[in-house]
């Protein structure tokens, strides 16, 4: 599906004290990096606001004036975007993720919506979420320069003045996808939830590979079986010199052709075997001087 990207990070973040919210870190990873990561795929991004260090590659551009709103830094945004279909997000959502982007694109080309101008997300309590939506951009250009005609600017108009006008589906929110930062207490909220015990494995194991430029596909439960075997049957420290040797491994062969999540089931398969065989000689041999002695 090819579409556009527009994320908006250029607000005055006034609960925050004006501090840099896109930069702001939620698992080390700035908040306008989580974003970026839930639409990787978009044929081009552009982030409206003002420049700074990004995990990946997008354009820059600013509302004039700059701190106009949303409407004029939507609109700022469009004028450098070509594609039919435009992803439109805020830039401090930590749990935004690549299904709920899926979801929203497909959205107005779904039978039960069609002809429809785009789709927005509708939070759990029932909230539309304008800035967690994609629109078609026809009617979205046609409606921001009627409302520029009809006050003669667009700085300071609410986003309900632009999409009051469009025919939008809603895609219904996962419980967290639609969480955003606007508070102190917002933030140490998604800092906290993304060291709860059933989420922290997923959440770092997405951060490492942001953060090591990979997207694969990851077994954690194989890897963590192949851990413990490495670690109860050898040693402990071959717990994490295995994997390590198993990602290599996985890399080398995917260098010469081969599916990468394969190549790492491959490989822990390979090493997970022979740490069982290695215990076992170890058992083996125990009960052998037991038996002497």
């Amino acid at each position: 599906m090819s579409y556009d990207a527009i994320v908006l990070a250029g607000g005055a973040a006034r609960r925050l004290g004006g501090a840099d919210k896109p930069a702001l870190s939620v698992g080390g990873r700035a908040l306008l990096d989580r974003v970026l990561d839930a639409c990787p795929d978009a044929r081009t991004t552009v982030v409206v606001g003002d420049r700074r260090a990004t995990a990946r590659q997008v354009h820059w551009t600013r509302e004039d004036p700059p701190g106009g709103g949303p409407v004029a830094a939507l609109d700022a945004g469009l004028r450098r975007t070509t594609a039919e279909l435009v992803l439109v997000l805020s830039a401090d959502l930590p749990f935004l993720d690549r299904e709920t982007v899926r979801a929203l694109l497909a959205a107005p080309s779904a039978p039960t919506a069609p002809g429809r101008d785009g789709a927005m997300l509708r939070d759990p309590d029932g909230r539309d979420q304008p800035l967690v939506a994609a629109y078609r951009a026809e009617p979205l250009r046609r409606e921001i320069a009627l409302l520029a005609a009809e006050h003669g600017t667009l700085t300071g108009l609410p986003l309900r003045a632009l999409t009051a006008e469009l025919d939008l589906a809603r895609v219904t929110s996962r419980p967290l996808a639609s969480f955003d930062c606007d508070t102190w207490d917002d933030l140490a909220a998604a800092r906290a939830r993304i060291r709860e015990h059933g989420s922290v494995l997923e959440q770092w194991i997405t951060a490492v590979k942001s953060e090591l430029g990979i997207d694969l596909t990851v077994d954690t439960k194989a890897l963590l079986d192949l851990a413990r075997d490495a670690a109860h049957g050898v040693a402990r420290p071959a717990a994490p010199l295995t994997t390590f040797l198993v990602g290599y491994a996985a890399a080398h062969a995917a260098a010469t052709g081969a599916d990468p999540a394969q190549a790492v089931a491959e490989a822990s398969r390979k090493a997970a075997d022979l740490a069982l065989r290695w215990a076992d000689e170890a058992a083996a041999d125990s009960a052998e001087q037991n038996g002497s002695g």
